[in-house]
């Protein structure tokens, strides 16, 4: 695990570096393959190392008491000087359910939406704190002692909290209308086809038309893994090395995905069935692989495609073997050759729209 987060702290400050924006990190609890337990305690490392914007990709809310998240999100959040963004969700793990005692998907988000909403409210209020929830009602009433500071919640560095986000798997997701009705960011989560991008964009777009929000794409982050080399060949080849993190990701993810039966959204089209999509077909549903070139080429068209996404996220893989040269290539190519085109030409479109 130590070795797990030095490369992941190596990672992180090359991205600083080349001038990435973001760095986005997730929570499980039981797994092995995905071992950050606190997004924000491995953040706070990084705090004084880096120029990055934090986002919590996401912290579980199901898992955990609200009033620990309102406070270390609140801590945080003045340790970064404002630059947190709070991803939110119901969690993902089969492992972690178990673990926090089985409670059914249905339960999970109405379990999500009440934490954030206990959450935003101790940011928004004085003691004393009486709010009212199913599973997590909020009393502290009886020890609130103004003269020394007892009984008060630690509020956020920025007034109402830091920016709330959600992230996104099913194309018909109903949370992505809801989100987006609400001002929250979308996340499109990188382990699902090109193709399914789309939908993430209508339900998004009907949630602020809903809510008379300007129907735009600057709140909606899209991940797609790449793999980027001097030549198409090279990065092909890459992406499908058996010795290559892709080909593991996806292997692994994928195993997992039929499993449980979410690997639909896995493959290259809507009609294959899931249970007979290879590695490699999963790869060429996810994965945009090629030359820098080639690569913006791809991004220009995904875009015009699914919908105008305002920011695009890259996931980081494992960095054993030869994966770290790959990887750290990838990210040059895309700090330096891709991303400034790929922004000109969204100003242009958005220039043009006007």
């Amino acid at each position: 695990m130590h070795e797990t987060l030095a490369e992941d702290t190596e990672k992180s400050l090359l991205a600083d570096r080349l001038g990435f924006n973001e760095l986005w990190v997730g929570e499980h609890f039981s797994a092995t393959s995905e071992p950050i337990a606190s997004p924000l305690m491995f953040m706070a490392g990084l705090v004084h190392r880096t120029r990055l914007t934090f986002g919590t990709g996401v912290i579980n809310l199901p898992n955990h008491h609200p009033a620990i998240v309102a406070a270390e999100v609140a801590q945080f959040d003045h340790m970064s000087g404002g630059r947190l963004m709070f991803g939110i969700g119901s969690g993902g793990l089969a492992s972690d359910f178990e673990l926090f005692g089985d409670i059914e998907p249905v339960e999970r988000g109405k379990r999500m939406l009440e934490s954030i909403a206990t959450i935003q409210a101790i940011w928004d209020s004085e003691p004393p704190y009486e709010i009212e929830g199913r599973t997590w009602p909020i009393r502290l009433t009886r020890t609130v002692l103004p003269d020394y500071g007892v009984g008060y919640m630690p509020k956020p560095f920025r007034p109402g909290g830091p920016s709330v986000h959600i992230s996104a798997r099913q194309p018909n997701s109903f949370s992505v209308t809801v989100a987006a009705a609400r001002g929250w960011g979308v996340i499109s989560a990188n382990f699902v086809a090109h193709r399914v991008l789309a939908g993430h964009w209508q339900g998004m777009a009907k949630g602020l038309a809903d809510a008379g929000r300007p129907v735009d794409g600057s709140n909606w982050r899209v991940a797609r893994n790449m793999v980027i080399a001097a030549t198409d060949a090279d990065a092909r080849a890459r992406a499908t090395a058996p010795e290559g993190a892709t080909r593991y990701y996806f292997d692994y993810l994928g195993s997992l995905a039929k499993r449980a039966g979410l690997a639909g959204t896995m493959t290259p089209r809507e009609e294959m069935d899931p249970a007979s999509a290879t590695t490699e077909d999963m790869i060429e549903a996810c994965v945009i692989a090629g030359s820098p070139k080639t690569v913006l080429d791809r991004l220009v068209a995904l875009r015009e495609e699914v919908g105008p996404f305002g920011h695009l996220l890259m996931p980081g893989l494992d960095w054993s073997g030869v994966n770290a040269a790959w990887e750290a290539e990838t990210m040059k190519h895309l700090a330096e050759e891709v991303m400034p085109k790929l922004r000109q030409h969204a100003e242009a479109m958005a220039k043009a729209a006007e």
